[in-house]
């Protein structure tokens, strides 16, 4: 696009606007708006002094030789440089004429000296004007060459508007021919990309015609070449291809056949272990029949035989397991026929010798104990053996592996498993437990786990399979056997509970309380043995000591329970736990009636007695595991009696039942440790009550008297006289005294003997301390009843006889302690 010439204006001729008022400035405000550098002043100050002196125009040049005459101005050799040209001079008078300004002739009128003069005047403005004339003549010479200059710029913006035209146009052409290659390109890469993809698509179904070539090797051999498992891999990975794509033309067409060499490539495995492992399972039956082989040579003719040829054999199978794993509707049988067959081999191999070593062991006499002991030691190694072979091969059928096992181990079962049934000794099982779950707890260590390969073409087949099968698990072999034993061990305590506990029959020597402990007292002879008990570790307290001196239903139901409770599940030793310490609480409970019945003190020996093996069953009790909690340390029999009884000072039933720790009496509980609780507040209570009965039972007796004789006084009309209390013959100051007299010898005869039976019964010191505590409450309430009658009686003569509350309490320690 070309522009178009601009229109100049000639310089001179201004343009009509409207005129604006200038602002005046002084001559002071410009110079102190405005100043000058020394310089400007210097260069003013040139200027100025350069203008004082005006030459003379060049015209009005006067000659050397007419000093004395006007000059005139002199236009010699100027003629070019004037506007016009002077008058010609004739030339009759040039040569009086020296000058051009000089009068041709002599002036001789005015008139010619006007005219003369008039020249001269008009010489003199026009030689004023030359400067003017000159700069107006250089004005138009500048104003031609800029007009010439415009056109020629007004040329080349043409010529340039025509360039840009052109460039324009071929930046469009090059432009529109840059979208036709880039689209060209697009197309090529476009049919590249396409070409590159039917290629890849292509692969997967020229594969078909390698592995049928492949396949149609004869031979058995064919499986041991490197490439037929880069063929199978490959073959694998088109089948998930075309299971993908099934829209794809003849896709099924090529899936079928497809899928028809990979089970001719599976059958080939199949084929090839099956028969290595028959001609290994030959060479190695006939080796093992030869005669003097020692159990070395057994060894490693059934292991490390069959390990030598793992390295050829595992990397087929572990094909073989991938392939039956994603299609197992295919493949899953051929993979079932090798391991029936490997199965069967190593069965048949390993049955003789399994045969013999049990037939040593000698089953129908061998100790129960050590019999399991020794022949489940010998699965245990005979299994992990087992496991580790059958894991070089495979890398799956872990059910079937565990059943192959176990139709080894019935071997041995079949003779253990009678005997365990018929086993009527209570450790004997324990032991058979004890042994089943050690084997149980050592299992082999789990093998890791590697990551599987990505699916692609490209096949590692020298990358080492994951080994899936990992731990094997010896309780899971074990497990019958053990619920055998556990089973029996179960209902044997069931019959040990119902016979020795429930339907005990004690024995005199059972009932000779305090007697057996006064003879435990003494000391022990050095010669005596004692058998070793097994107790669970539940049931080591401090406060389970001495068990020579428990009665046989308690000794009973803590060895049994600490025989269960280690092999039995939790919910199952819950249950028989709860029946056995009912049925010894309700053997206690009877035979402390019995024990009253023959001591001599009667109601004293039975309630220690009860009271005494009460704890130890509450202690047993609480340590049992009903039900899975949080383990705290267990308090023993003295602060379990001091939590019942120092939480009170007065003989209510409920307030000694909270003590304990119990729900109160009006809450129903059909718990067993509910039950115990009950009876031991009943017999801390008969305890209390006894203790305190005897020493304060005269003073009792007289404070009632006392009380009925002042209510019979206030029923006495008002106008009767009513007798004195003072007055009666057994109200006397002489009988009172005596009263308080008795009293001090009872505490110091029967309470001192109480006290000393209490440590007998009980043994620890807190646990008396807190039984002895709470009768000496119950001493000091009856004795300051009696105390707050006498006080004011007698004219105040029993105040220096009778204890004051302090004073008594101090007296009852001295006695007790």
């Amino acid at each position: 696009m070309s522009k178009a010439p601009v229109p100049h204006r000639r310089a001179g001729i201004p343009a009509a606007s409207t005129p604006r008022p200038k602002p005046q400035f002084t001559i002071e405000e410009w110079e102190a708006k405005a100043p000058l550098s020394d310089l400007a002043l210097k260069s003013v100050a040139v200027v100025k002094s350069a203008s004082e002196k005006t030459p003379l125009p060049l015209k009005v040049h006067v000659n050397e030789d007419e000093s004395s005459r006007p000059s005139t101005p002199n236009l010699r050799g100027k003629v070019g440089s004037v506007s016009r040209p002077s008058t010609p001079v004739p030339a009759s008078t040039r040569q009086f004429a020296s000058h051009a300004l000089h009068p041709k002739q002599p002036v001789q009128t005015p008139q010619q000296f006007y005219d003369w003069f008039a020249q001269i005047d008009k010489s003199v403005a026009h030689s004023q004007e030359a400067h003017f004339r000159a700069h107006v003549a250089v004005v138009s010479e500048h104003l031609n060459t800029a007009d010439t200059l415009i056109e020629r710029i007004d040329e080349v913006d043409r010529e340039v508007s025509g360039l840009l035209e052109g460039w324009r146009s071929v930046e469009e052409g090059g432009k529109n021919l840059k979208d036709a290659c880039e689209r060209l390109l697009e197309e090529r890469d476009r049919l590249l990309e396409l070409t590159d993809e039917i290629g890849a698509r292509l692969e997967y179904f020229q594969e078909l015609e390698h592995a049928m070539r492949m396949l149609n090797h004869p031979g058995e051999s064919l499986v041991l070449q490197t490439d037929f498992l880069y063929m199978v891999e490959r073959v694998d990975i088109c089948i998930d291809y075309l299971k993908a794509h099934r829209y794809y033309r003849e896709a099924e067409i090529y899936l079928l056949r497809f899928q028809q060499c990979m089970t001719r490539a599976m059958t080939l495995i199949r084929m090839f272990f099956v028969g290595s492992l028959r001609a290994l399972t030959a060479d190695v039956s006939r080796r093992l029949s030869e005669k003097d082989v020692s159990s070395t040579a057994q060894m490693h003719l059934l292991y490390t035989r069959f390990r030598s040829v793992t390295s050829q054999l595992s990397p087929l199978l572990s094909e073989l397991e991938r392939r039956a794993e994603a299609h197992p509707e295919d493949l899953l049988a051929l993979l079932s026929e090798c391991h029936s067959a490997y199965f069967a081999a190593r069965k048949g191999l390993l049955v003789g010798r399994l045969m013999e070593e049990i037939r040593g062991l000698d089953p129908a006499h061998t100790e129960l104990v050590e019999l399991t002991n020794a022949g489940c030691t010998y699965l245990k190694h005979l299994c992990t053996d087992e496991f580790n072979l059958y894991r070089e091969f495979f890398n799956s059928g872990e059910d079937q592996l565990y059943t192959y096992l176990e139709n080894l181990c019935d071997y041995l079962y079949d003779d253990l498993r009678p005997r365990i049934l018929h086993e009527t000794r209570l450790t004997t099982l324990c032991e058979v437990c004890t042994v089943l779950q050690a084997l149980m707890v050592l299992d082999v260590a789990e093998l890791a786990e590697e990551p599987t390969d990505d699916g692609n073409l490209i096949v590692d087949v020298d990358q080492p399979k994951s080994k899936g099968l990992g731990q094997l698990h010896i309780s899971h072999l074990l497990q019958m056997v053990l619920q055998d034993a556990q089973t029996r061990l179960f209902f044997k305590a069931q019959s040990v509970i119902q016979a020795e506990i429930r339907y005990y029959t004690p024995k005199p020597e059972d009932l000779a309380y305090p007697d057996k402990l006064v003879a435990m007292r003494k000391p022990v002879s050095q010669y005596e043995i004692k058998e070793k008990d097994s107790v669970s570790q539940l049931f080591q307290l401090p406060s389970l000591d001495k068990k020579e001196t428990w009665f046989p239903t308690l000794e009973k139901t803590v060895w049994v329970l600490s025989q269960l409770h280690d092999f039995v599940k939790p919910a199952i030793f819950e249950d028989i736990a709860h029946e056995a310490v009912s049925f010894c609480r309700q053997s206690l409970v009877t035979s402390s009636n019995l024990v009253e019945q023959r001591s001599s003190t009667g109601v004293l020996d039975g309630q220690l007695f009860l009271v005494r093996h009460l704890l130890i069953l509450k202690e047993v009790a609480n340590n049992l595991d009903y039900t899975p909690k949080n383990t705290e340390p267990r308090s023993d029999i003295g602060d379990t009696l001091a939590s019942v009884l120092n939480r009170t000072t007065a003989l209510l039933p409920d307030a000694l039942f909270a003590s304990l720790g119990m729900p109160r009496g009006h809450d129903t509980f059909s718990d067993s440790r509910h039950d115990i609780d009950q009876d031991l507040k009943r017999a801390c209570q008969e305890v209390i009550s006894f203790c305190a009965r005897l020493p304060c039972e005269p003073l009792r007796e007289w404070v009632d008297r006392v009380q009925a004789f002042n209510d019979a006084r206030i029923s006495f009309s008002p106008g009767s006289q009513a007798p004195l209390l003072t007055e009666q013959e057994w109200a006397k100051h002489a009988i009172a005294e005596n009263l308080h007299q008795v009293f001090i010898e009872a505490c110091e005869r029967d309470l001192r003997s109480f006290v000393t039976k209490l440590r007998l019964y009980l043994e620890d010191d807190r646990t008396v301390s807190v039984l002895v505590t709470h009768i000496e409450e119950a001493i000091i309430d009856a004795y300051l009843k009696f105390r707050n009658i006498v006080w004011n009686m007698y004219a105040g003569a029993m105040k220096a006889v009778v204890f004051s509350q302090d004073g008594l309490r101090d007296y009852l320690k001295s006695v007790c302690n």
